[in-house]
């Protein structure tokens, strides 16, 4: 294959630059009934193509922690490189500006307003946050444990596979969506960062995450590195694992109060005890997960194992 022909493929899937007025039309004009869901970053509709075709339509907010310009640079330059299974597929995006006027102590002033708008591959089971905690939608372990696996890969994807590697910085239940089968994706990329060539940590003084999954050297020094994806993923290992949930708060913003609990109740005994129906093999990929999950969670960012390491651990390779 030519570099011609290589480049041409490459091009043919990058996500597509979209008319506002196109957007509008297949969202009802950004309908309330076509509301997917409502996060920081903004509002998701439901958009439906000639075709029948779905795509979900993020519409960014005015107030996102992060401005708008910001977090459309990382969802677009990060998600464009980002082909895998288990990462949210960005399908197009929208980057418009209009001219307005509006009233400005006692003028009226003409202004440039930006229209910002990314189109995803339309994921029908929703997050992960719903079927967590929700006795009616409870998975079984299989199901868990094929999901803590696919967020790892998709994680090790981005930390470990890409030209330079991608610090995801919002991992959650709200932030994994499922497919229909049950394929866990990463999804919403707000406050990614994209590392340079040799860089392994870079710090901030702008901190903005969610309660309870921030690191701790993230949450007080402004430090970021791979190792702050790995504590949010413990979090995560921990509750898809045990099915108990970190409910955060302002005075616990890395989850301390529920790592500690985790520590003290999920012992061996608890967990043989708490499934006695399961089989041997069962009992032992709980007791893994939950092993791994609170290494994730180390105080210290040193001390957390490497995705590479959770991976081999999960696949019975490797001691964590």
């Amino acid at each position: 294959m030519t570099s011609e022909t290589s480049r041409a493929t490459l091009l043919s899937t990058l996500p597509k630059n979209i008319p506002a007025s196109f957007l509008r039309q297949i969202t009802d004009d950004f309908s309330p009934q076509r509301e997917l869901g409502k996060g920081a970053f903004g509002t998701v509709y439901k958009g439906i193509v000639e075709d029948g075709e779905v795509i979900a339509v993020k519409k960014l907010g005015e107030n996102s922690p992060v401005a708008n310009e910001k977090t459309f640079n990382n969802e677009v330059g990060n998600l464009m490189a980002a082909q895998h299974e288990n990462i949210v597929k960005l399908v197009g995006f929208c980057h418009e500006s209009q001219k307005k006027v509006v009233q400005h102590n006692g003028r009226y002033i003409i202004v440039d307003i930006a229209e910002i708008i990314l189109c995803y591959e339309y994921l029908p089971k929703g997050s992960l946050e719903k079927y967590l905690f929700a006795e009616s939608n409870r998975f079984d372990w299989d199901t868990r444990f094929k999901i803590v696996k696919g967020i790892c890969k998709g994680l090790h994807f981005l930390h470990k596979e890409m030209d330079q590697p991608v610090v995801h910085m919002d991992l959650k239940p709200e932030n994994i969506l499922l497919d229909d089968n049950m394929v866990p994706k990463i999804a919403d990329f707000g406050l990614s960062r994209l590392f340079g060539e040799e860089q392994t940590r870079m710090n901030t003084q702008n901190v903005v995450g969610s309660l309870g999954y921030m690191a701790p050297e993230y949450l007080y020094r402004g430090e970021i590195s791979t190792q702050s994806d790995i504590y949010s993923l413990g979090l995560l290992i921990i509750q898809i694992s045990t099915g108990e949930k970190n409910i955060p708060d302002n005075e616990d913003k890395c989850g301390r109060k529920f790592i500690e609990k985790v520590h003290r109740n999920w012992t061996d005994h608890h967990i043989t005890s708490k499934y006695r129906s399961f089989g041997a093999d069962c009992l032992q990929q709980i007791k893994t997960c939950v092993e791994i999950g609170l290494q994730c969670v180390d105080f210290e960012r040193k001390n957390r194992p490497s995705v590479v390491d959770i991976i081999l651990k999960l696949d019975g390779k490797h001691s964590v």
